[in-house]
């Protein structure tokens, strides 16, 4: 028995098996029926818009409708061309708890459609080559982001001896901390306490009397918020600005090149070490800004231990609130985090930095492989490029 549940963890076309069974007695006992292999199923509610190809006899429940193709038309061409016009089928979609759209109103969405069979099969599968790619680079950063988990475990936790190599306690001394076993050459030590011993410093963002939204202008000085924080770097997409002289105001909570900005709302795993070009921009009042002292803490050293889930977990513990988690500057300076010289917080990063480099890479080229996708949708999918004058064009550009 196929639901929209099942829809939604695909990640190809296809669609194998689902959760729920059903018993032949209970077939013949509701109006459900049975679905051929070859069929398209479309989620039509909870949400409206998934779909896949079924690959085996199957019956749905009411969120799902069906389609049974006739010979003349190819499954996968079918599916591309629904995924492709799945917002004209969302936007059918009524209902007030949730959208669902009906069997009538499914039956008036138009499509651009090829009939010939052979070309459908040719746009079929050159999408499907794309979407193949795609799921293999997916794959491949996985399995990348496996080693970087395995990596930080063993760096953040036993270092790089002075031969560059990992150490292990079965040739290197370790001793007990509060954080369970650590290098001799490393001590476990609060935040606050490391920054109080060397000078460095933790600020809250200007409280929100200091600054009204109202103040918020079209250009000017960024004005950094936790939801500005994402993938440990702070994203201008939907970024606040305030003038000049505001920001002047707020001189303490300019930020500086080599600074952390840390959310002290929400995800609360969220920080970043600020950029050059970042320099001169304003913490926010859901923000937390630390000023680490140079040669004694390196930037992102810190953000990689507090990202890192043993602090998270204190993070988690000591958080307060309970409809949305927060920190104060309390709980930020209390975090108990391991601490080696300088020398190799710096050598941890850039063997970290190695494997993010090459992560980088990976999601670039997925991120090239979905534009390409969309291209070839929107050229394909609508008849603006015929695939037979595009194979043609192929064929004529091969030596």
């Amino acid at each position: 028995m196929v639901t929209p549940n099942d829809l939604s963890k695909l990640n190809t076309p296809y669609l194998t098996t689902s959760n729920k069974k059903i018993t032949q007695q209970g077939l013949k006992s509701c109006s459900a029926q049975v679905i051929p292999a070859g069929s398209i199923i479309l989620s039509s509610r909870a949400p409206i818009g998934y779909v896949a190809i079924a690959t085996i006899d199957c019956c749905t429940n009411q969120g799902c409708k069906s389609f049974n193709l006739k010979q003349s038309y190819d499954s996968e061409f079918i599916y591309y061309n629904l995924k492709f016009n799945v917002d004209k089928i969302k936007n059918l979609g009524e209902g007030t708890t949730f959208a669902e759209i009906s069997k009538t109103a499914l039956a008036k969405v138009q499509i651009a459609f090829l009939e010939n069979r052979e070309e459908q099969t040719q746009i079929a599968a050159i999408l499907s080559t794309i979407d193949r790619a795609i799921e293999q680079t997916e794959a491949i950063i996985a399995k990348q982001q496996r080693i970087k988990t395995g990596l930080m475990q063993d760096l953040l936790t036993k270092g790089i001896d002075e031969d560059g190599n990992v150490r292990s306690e079965e040739t290197h001394e370790f001793k007990d901390s509060p954080l369970g076993r650590i290098p001799v050459e490393w001590e476990a030590k609060t935040i606050g306490g490391i920054l109080n011993e060397y000078g460095g410093k933790l600020q809250t963002g200007p409280f929100g009397s200091q600054l009204h939204a109202s103040e918020y202008v079209a250009e000017g000085i960024p004005f950094v918020m936790p939801q500005d924080i994402q993938d440990a770097d702070i994203s201008e997409d939907d970024i606040a600005y305030i003038t000049e002289e505001r920001a002047n105001d707020l001189i303490r909570h300019r930020m500086q090149t080599g600074d952390i900005v840390f959310a002290r709302r929400g995800d609360l795993s969220r920080c970043a070490v600020v950029k050059e070009y970042q320099k001169g921009w304003v913490c926010g009042s859901g923000c937390f800004l630390m000023k680490p002292p140079e040669k004694f803490i390196s930037p992102k050293w810190i953000t990689e231990v507090y990202r890192y889930h043993a602090t998270q977990v204190q993070v988690s513990v000591q958080a307060v609130g309970s409809t949305m988690v927060n920190l104060n500057r309390g709980i930020l300076a209390s975090l108990c985090i391991p601490f080696p010289t300088y020398r190799e917080q710096i050598q941890i990063e850039a063997r970290l930095k190695d494997v993010e480099k090459e992560k980088t890479i990976l999601f670039q080229q997925f991120s090239k492989f979905k534009q390409t996708k969309t291209g070839l949708m929107q050229d394909l999918l609508t008849g603006k490029v015929r695939v037979t004058e595009l194979l043609r064009d192929r064929a004529e550009a091969s030596p």
